[in-house]
């Protein structure tokens, strides 16, 4: 076995372990201890941290040094707890999140009546509290609505292989139908069959993974967007619903915000930049709750990428 397939080896049953031991002890002792853990490492710092901070200094920019740096460690927390909830949540837990999760916001009747009668949707989401969470309550209620309990999302391919194949097995079980992103043409396919046939496509579209995102103004500085949202509602005239999944508590909330016009495919770059809009109003609302530990701005994406070709070089 090579020094990268026992790396690989070893991720795989340190999450196949993450899987089994947090559901062993009961709830609110894995969420503190995976809080307590996150706010240890927001303290000692590091890459992810420190990006955090600068993204958080963009979103909330009259923030005090100090009130930054308790940010930060909320911020960091609420990673945690993400974490703990992804181990522990399963299919018995879906009826549950659904009770325990507060809908609200401008948009709810428009995607509640979407589901009703069979409306294609594409609802857009920033990385905030538990987007799986949100998921789960989706299918709930396809299913109460009597629609067929699955929507459609997108997985970007991690490594290793196993490790990528145990969170889709997880986002399955959960009651969701999940493509890769690495397969364009397949997830294409996938998300566009899906909202031909009337149903939901679910998308977090709050960082450009690809590099062909398209141009917008985030708070005043540059930065990409994935074009994939908007783009799926031109092509099949879907309903473009932004949300934003936060945590409460003792549950979860969504926001749903007003549906973006997408008139066709000139429309998609208005559309894009009207869902920066609304995501950065949002997530205002619990900027803590925003998982943001990779950089968005254009600026950051750059420099992260410059330090990467120069360890590279050396």
């Amino acid at each position: 076995m090579s020094v990268g397939q026992a790396a690989a080896r070893l991720a795989d049953l340190q999450y196949a372990a993450g899987w089994r031991m947090v559901r062993a002890v009961p709830e609110p002792l894995a969420r503190r201890a995976f809080e307590a853990g996150a706010g240890w490492v927001a303290r000692r710092g590091g890459a992810g941290p420190a990006q955090l901070r600068a993204n958080l200094a963009r979103l909330v920019p009259d923030a005090a040094p100090d009130q930054l740096d308790a940010l930060v460690v909320a911020g960091m927390r609420s990673y945690g707890r993400y974490w703990s909830e992804v181990f522990r949540l399963s299919a018995p837990d879906v009826p549950r999140i659904h009770a325990r999760t507060r809908m609200t916001g401008p948009g709810l009747p428009a995607l509640l009546a979407a589901i009703a009668d069979g409306t294609p949707t594409v609802v857009a989401l920033p990385h905030s509290g538990n987007w799986d969470a949100a998921g789960a309550w989706l299918v709930e209620q396809l299913r109460q609505s009597g629609r067929e309990p699955v929507f459609t999302t997108v997985a970007e391919r991690l490594r290793p292989e196993a490790v990528y194949r145990r969170f889709v097995g997880y986002r399955r079980q959960l009651g969701m139908e999940v493509v890769a992103a690495g397969d364009s043409t397949a997830a294409h396919r996938a998300l566009t069959g899906r909202l031909r046939g009337g149903g939901v496509v679910c998308l977090v579209a709050d960082r450009d993974v690809t590099g062909g995102g398209v141009p917008v103004d985030l708070l005043g500085a540059p930065a990409r967007l994935p074009a994939g949202p908007a783009r799926l509602a031109a092509l099949t005239g879907a309903l473009l619903l932004p949300v934003c999944p936060r945590f409460t508590p003792d549950g979860w909330a969504v926001t749903v915000a007003e549906p973006v016009p997408v008139a066709d495919r000139g429309a998609v770059p208005a559309a894009v930049q009207a869902l920066a809009d609304v995501f950065c109003a949002l997530l205002r609302a619990k900027p803590e709750d925003w998982h943001a530990l990779q950089p968005v701005w254009t600026a950051d994406v750059e420099r992260v990428a410059e330090g990467a070709g120069a360890g590279v070089a050396a």
